[in-house]
């Protein structure tokens, strides 16, 4: 899906599936480099919108496939929209449409968080079942649960969900599902709660920074919300919502990935525009591995200073480490002398990476839910194919530390997550290009 026109004209748009990017490896990358906002946090606050007639602002907002997918859902459901400069302002229109397309939403499982919204401010709802990376059944009973406490009637037909009710509730909600909480679930339930009578208390919220962002964006809009951050959060419901203006956290998955890139490279980065408290889990378990990480004001430096120790990982929900940094640490152990198991608890089939890691020269099995690593001394540049977001990142860091050429290929799902991500490498020294698929 191309990025949706926008005004302005600020960015330079690439058409969707036709480039593939080349690294030629074994640069140290050194200096420095500022994260972009929050995509995970960026997109349910854009959704939040829907909540109010009124405009709001929207700062720091990256420009990336995916959050120009959200534009069109929002133009698509009446709102309009005006994307420039990393400032996105959303005003009303004299009618909201209900129905969020099979062709936007399909693409990208975020948009699902239209549901809460929707179903929030017009007791009504008809959102097609979401699409996104292929890393593993990521099933969305826990939404659909959530949403019927608060008193709606739900339906799956012909691949949407369609959702009515007279009025909304507020009610006691639990959302623990299978492998932990759910981000999204947590963002629709909380969405469709602000508008309810009455209180409604989410147990087993998602605790993410991103949650809470979407929560502190929603109390400038007039909500009152406590616990956001936590395990339960409480939501009395509000008549109505207004605009607000907001600035989007930092992304916390982008900063963690260049934490990586220095220390794979060998190099020595300072990255600016970090929370290093979104990013505890992760520095822990670098420096275990032997990582120097100083913590300047609203940046951190990754440095390499001696040979890595391999460490073993286990994803969780948060606080603790990240699945979307799985693939890149496991690009990291890859080239780290020793034995490291990584756990994958949060969706167990992602690892399709594996092999294409193991084209480069890794060596890598994966058994159930694990992945058990022996570290080589170095990998060989490879073509290469991402399949999804994260392991597209883990594929480009892998052919930043190898020796010679590696094309990856199927770079759109790498533009869904990492704005500018090109640009930044080559200010940091990368030796990296674009060439024609």
């Amino acid at each position: 899906m191309d990025p949706a026109p926008l005004m302005g004209g600020c960015h330079k748009e690439r058409k969707g599936g036709v480039d593939k990017l080349a690294i030629e490896g074994g640069v140290k990358l050194k200096g420095e480099v500022t994260v972009s906002g929050a995509k995970n946090a960026a997109l349910p606050i854009m959704a939040a919108t829907l909540l109010t007639d009124d405009a709001c602002v929207i700062k720091g907002v990256p420009f990336l496939r995916d959050t120009n997918t959200m534009v069109k859902i929002l133009r698509s459901l009446g709102k309009n929209v005006e994307f420039e400069n990393g400032v996105l302002t959303v005003t009303g229109s004299k009618k909201l449409n209900h129905v969020a397309d099979y062709k936007l939403v399909s693409t990208m499982r975020a948009s699902f968080c239209v549901l809460g919204p929707l179903l929030g401010k017009l007791k009504k709802a008809k959102v097609s079942l979401p699409g996104g990376c292929v890393i593993g059944n990521r099933p969305v009973d826990l939404h659909l649960k959530g949403i019927k406490l608060l008193g709606a009637d739900v339906d799956i037909d012909s691949g949407y969900v369609v959702a009515n009710a007279d009025r909304l509730k507020g009610a006691h909600i639990y959302l623990g599902g299978v492998y932990g909480s759910s981000v999204l679930a947590t963002d629709n339930v909380m969405m469709a709660a602000v508008l309810a009578q009455g209180k409604t208390v989410v147990e087993s919220a998602a605790c993410e920074p991103e949650v809470a962002d979407l929560a502190e964006f929603l109390i400038k809009m007039g909500a009152k919300i406590r616990g956001h951050g936590t395990p339960i959060i409480e939501i009395e419901g509000v008549k109505r919502l207004h605009g607000a203006s907001h600035t989007i956290i930092s992304d916390r998955i982008e900063a963690g990935t260049l934490m990586i890139a220095a220390l794979i490279t060998r190099g020595d980065i300072l990255i600016k525009n970090v929370n290093f408290k979104h990013l505890g889990a992760l520095i822990d378990k670098l420096e275990e591995a032997g990582a120097v990480i100083t913590k300047p004001d609203d940046s951190i430096r990754v440095r390499y200073s001696k040979p890595l120790r391999a460490v073993n990982v286990t994803t969780l929900p948060y606080p603790g480490l990240p699945t979307d940094m799985q693939a890149q640490l496991m690009a990291l152990m890859s080239v780290t002398s020793g034995t490291s198991v990584i756990t994958e608890k949060i969706y167990p089939d992602r690892f399709v990476h594996v092999a294409e890691l193991n084209r480069m020269g890794a060596n890598i099995q994966k058994e159930g839910p694990h992945a058990i690593i022996q570290g080589v001394d170095v990998l060989s540049g490879a073509p290469v194919m991402a399949s999804d977001l994260r392991a597209s990142a883990c594929l480009v860091l892998a052919g930043l530390a190898a020796r010679g050429k590696t094309t990856v290929s199927r770079i759109y799902h790498l533009e869904r997550g990492y704005e500018n991500v090109e640009e930044k490498l080559k200010k940091l020294g990368a030796r990296v290009w674009r060439e024609k698929e």
